[in-house]
């Protein structure tokens, strides 16, 4: 009689397999084209910062004309939307990964702006959004008094 030693790593490496094949089988070429339909809307990724005096909202929207894209603040809410040209019709893809169709962000913007004086610039497909922050929400120094 013989005794078998138990080892948690050669259930790793199984799980490691497995997870290996799925991946194999589902992220296609195929799947990948599919990812992306023109009548889908997906989500606008965007990166957001706050200065002292303001807050910054960039979102690259390569290939997309700035009179194509819709930017409205309502309440406390920055909603970006647009729509990135279809793929070519006349062609079938081996892969397609650039997105295409309808895309849209809403965030909420918990800190007091002035909306008035919001500025949005669009160079070289990178919109930057630029939000003054309102007096109020501006960080104030306390000095203090030694005796």
């Amino acid at each position: 009689m013989s005794l078998l030693r138990w080892d948690p790593r050669d259930e790793l490496a199984t799980m490691r397999d497995e997870m290996m094949r799925f991946m194999e089988e589902n992220m296609t070429p195929r799947r990948v084209m599919q990812r992306f339909r023109p009548d889908t809307t997906f989500r606008l990724p965007l990166d957001a910062y706050v200065t002292d005096n303001e807050v910054v909202i960039v979102a690259a929207i390569p290939g997309v004309k700035p009179e194509d894209v819709e930017i409205t603040f309502e309440d406390d809410t920055l909603t970006i939307k647009g729509e990135i040209c279809g793929p070519l019709e006349n062609v079938e893809y081996v892969f397609q990964e650039r997105p295409c169709g309808k895309f849209g962000r809403s965030i909420i913007v918990n800190i007091p702006v002035k909306t008035e004086e919001a500025e949005a610039k669009f160079e070289n497909g990178l919109l930057t959004l630029t939000l003054p922050k309102a007096e109020e929400a501006k960080p104030k120094v306390i000095k203090i008094n030694a005796k």
